[in-house]
């Protein structure tokens, strides 16, 4: 484990039929929100993408990064993950150099290779270059912030004489990383990236980011390891605040679960048929700070990360339900590792 755990937020901006409420007054309070929890002591925030939902789960994390960057003034901008297929390289780039330049230097890109039929649909891109796309973008990316003039012919993507004005705030460039729920997405971020990030069960993954690493002569002990618990929600009344939260994670789960057997995508998460079955898969952990400490340590004795993030909202509710959980986290939780 890193001498200092940074603590995350994850956020996607839904805002599911049954509950929905203006989309300006959600993003509004979710960026509120991020300041507040600057104050608190939180480190990172992670920005998750998707496309074509009608709950709205966010599409276009550059301006919402941008947004969170002109609000705060510590906390590091993280997207957990974008999905790179869908992101000509050049245009990412000078997108993300321009945010890195509105945060002062506070920009992470975490991509992912994405697996909704739906979505490649959309905009047109057949599902078998995902990888091809993934890997060529990052190349071109990492080139262009590290101050290349590029000339790029590759399979997916050629670029003639280009060079990204203004340049990123960082040096040599933001951190890249690349996440996924396959060893093979372990391997690429060994490759092309600066980081891995994952969630839920990670062990499996880590090993072969750590084996890849070790084989082309980096050190493992010094990488940076994204993950955490899918939910963990600390409360004064776990019963009572699981009950309020139940409803909204079941949502959540069963849209992932919908679309992972759809794409057949390793996702790890099965429908829950109800509220009971919920709790027997212990995918909504609802637990008091005490608890909240033994179970991080439990999980990052498996997977040394740098960085441990959770879902912050529940879809469908708001801002003002997960404030209190967010405060007694910060309190009570985050403290005892630092």
């Amino acid at each position: 484990m890193a001498t200092r755990l940074r603590f995350g937020l994850w956020y996607d901006f839904r805002n599911p039929p049954a509950w929905r409420r203006p989309y300006d007054r959600v993003y509004a309070e979710i960026l509120e929100q991020v300041a507040w929890a600057e104050d608190l002591g939180f480190d990172d925030v992670w920005l998750s993408e998707h496309h074509f939902v009608d709950d709205g789960y966010s599409p276009a994390l550059m301006p919402i990064a941008a947004a969170v960057a002109a609000r705060t003034r510590r906390i590091r901008i993280g997207t957990a993950v974008l999905l790179m297929p869908f992101h000509h390289p050049v245009r990412l780039a000078e997108d993300g150099a321009t945010v890195d330049i509105i945060s002062r230097g506070r920009l992470e890109v975490g991509v992912a290779i994405g697996y909704r039929a739906e979505e490649f649909q959309g905009f047109g891109i057949p599902t078998r270059e995902r990888s091809g796309r993934t890997e060529e973008g990052l190349e071109i990316i990492r080139r262009l912030w590290e101050g290349e003039t590029l000339t790029f012919n590759g399979k997916f993507y050629q670029v003639f004489g280009v060079k990204v004005t203004p340049e990123p705030v960082q040096r040599p460039r933001p951190p890249l990383w690349v996440g996924g729920f396959t060893a093979k997405a372990a391997r690429r971020a060994a490759v092309y990236a600066d980081g891995y990030i994952g969630a839920g069960r990670m062990k499996p993954m880590y090993e072969a980011y750590a084996a890849e690493l070790h084989a082309r002569g980096k050190d493992p002990a010094s990488a940076r390891v994204a993950g955490g618990h899918m939910w963990l929600i600390v409360s004064r009344d776990p019963k009572k605040t699981w009950h309020e939260a139940a409803d909204h994670v079941l949502y959540q789960i069963n849209r992932y679960a919908e679309w992972s057997a759809s794409a057949k995508a390793p996702l790890g998460l099965p429908p829950v048929r109800d509220r009971e079955h919920l709790r027997k898969l212990d995918l909504l952990k609802v637990v008091t700070p005490e608890e909240g400490v033994r179970l991080i340590r439990e999980y990052i004795a498996e997977v040394p990360l740098t960085h441990y993030y959770s879902w912050v909202i529940p879809p469908g509710l708001g801002p003002e339900w997960s404030a209190p959980h967010l405060e007694l986290f910060a309190r009570e939780v985050m403290p005892r590792f630092r």
